[in-house]
């Protein structure tokens, strides 16, 4: 963890010593290396804490989501986690002095989000204990929305300065890096999610066990950890 705290600091004093240059003298050559710092800080940022990859794989252990359905829900969490940033930056700036605390976090956005995936991962083990389905088409989608609501603090600083200092394309082209990176990490972790969820099933279905009943448990399971997650991550 010290090496990608370290490694990510020296990201971010590049990423903004690039910016500077571009900004004082249109360094297009400063501008070209903002898109593959962006990328490799947008990995390596999403393997710090935090990111909703603990409630992304809890929820997609739960669920019966094939392996492309898990990977769009992790593309849907990733841009609106960029997105959100871009959008207080560009239209809310009021917010900036009222909503935020001073480590780059908006308090409201991570209540409402993390109190609505609560309420999912309820409805979620309340539907598995009655042996309803419980995943309606849009699920995925609303899940993703909802957890990617809280804004990347470190998209959201970029922007602000890049249009503090009369650029903000540029802010606007480091967030899509960012989002390509943060996306591919993400994507892996829905992969392994899936893919070990997989594995269970098929172990366990080996020696006996009905299918129904594992997917009931597993989505009991996903459903009770994803309120643990949110309720944890509220209280912190």
């Amino acid at each position: 963890m010290d090496w990608l705290s370290r490694t990510q600091g020296w990201i971010h004093q590049s990423v903004r010593d690039h910016l500077l240059a571009f900004a004082a003298g249109s360094d297009w050559a400063a501008f070209a290396a903002i898109l593959p710092l962006g990328m490799l800080f947008g990995m390596i940022h999403a393997l710090t804490p935090g990111h909703s990859k603990t409630l992304l794989a809890t929820y997609l252990v739960g669920s019966e989501l094939s392996l492309i359905r898990g990977l769009s829900v992790s593309m849907v969490l990733s841009a609106m986690h960029v997105l959100s940033a871009i959008l207080i930056a560009l239209f809310a700036t009021g917010l900036l002095s009222r909503g935020m605390t001073d480590a780059g976090s908006v308090p409201v956005a991570e209540w409402v989000s993390r109190g609505a995936l609560v309420l999912i991962g309820l409805w979620i083990a309340v539907q598995a204990v009655r042996g309803l389905p419980v995943h309606p088409r849009h699920e995925g989608t609303a899940f993703g929305f909802l957890a990617g609501l809280v804004p990347c603090p470190l998209t959201l600083f970029v922007m602000v300065m890049a249009s503090a200092k009369g650029i903000p394309l540029a802010g606007l082209a480091f967030a899509a890096a960012m989002f390509a990176g943060i996306a591919t990490t993400l994507a892996a972790v829905a992969s392994l999610a899936i893919t070990g969820r997989t594995g269970v099933k098929a172990l366990l279905a080996r020696y006996g066990a009905p299918l129904d009943l594992l997917s009931r448990g597993l989505a009991l399971l996903g459903g009770m950890l994803l309120m643990a997650a949110g309720l944890y991550e509220l209280s912190a």
